[in-house]
């Protein structure tokens, strides 16, 4: 029996169970048929942001973010080059600080952007401003969980 990891749809907030040898294989979600990876980054709520963090097997690399924010509309590109070449070792989200305060007080989002690396429900490592998509995969990577 091969080991299996939760995965949380980025679009239904469904948990599915994936073998870790299939995750890369485009798996859809067993509840609304959507792929569980898209080689972008998912823009989620509190809601869709508790579920990944409290139910997800796979680490979460977080963009908090403002619309009225240049830096962060600078780095959304970068992000999003990121998520095809961390998807699915590393699940890519969005908050927007602005609709989801709760969220961003919950981990004391001081500067946007911010980006936080989670694993196994905690904080891994933390880095303000905008970068580059290989400075984003370099800085992930290097904690060897993608």
């Amino acid at each position: 029996m091969s080991e299996s990891k939760h995965v949380v749809c980025p679009h239904c907030n469904g948990v599915n169970r994936v073998p870790v040898d299939r995750l890369g294989a485009g798996g859809k979600c067993g509840r609304c048929k959507q792929p569980l990876f898209a080689a972008h980054p998912a823009e989620v709520n509190g809601q869709g942001f508790q579920q990944q963090f409290a139910r997800s097997d796979i680490p979460l690399l977080v963009d908090f973010w403002a619309p009225w924010c240049g830096p962060c509309k600078m780095m959304a590109p970068a992000f999003a080059q990121a998520a095809a070449q961390l998807e699915p070792q590393v699940r890519l989200l969005k908050v927007n600080t602005e609709n989801e305060q709760a969220v961003a007080a919950q981990f004391g989002i001081r500067s946007i952007p911010t980006m936080i690396l989670f694993a196994g429900g905690r904080e891994i490592d933390r880095v303000a401003g905008a970068m580059d998509a290989a400075n984003i995969v370099a800085w992930t990577r290097q904690h060897r969980l993608a």
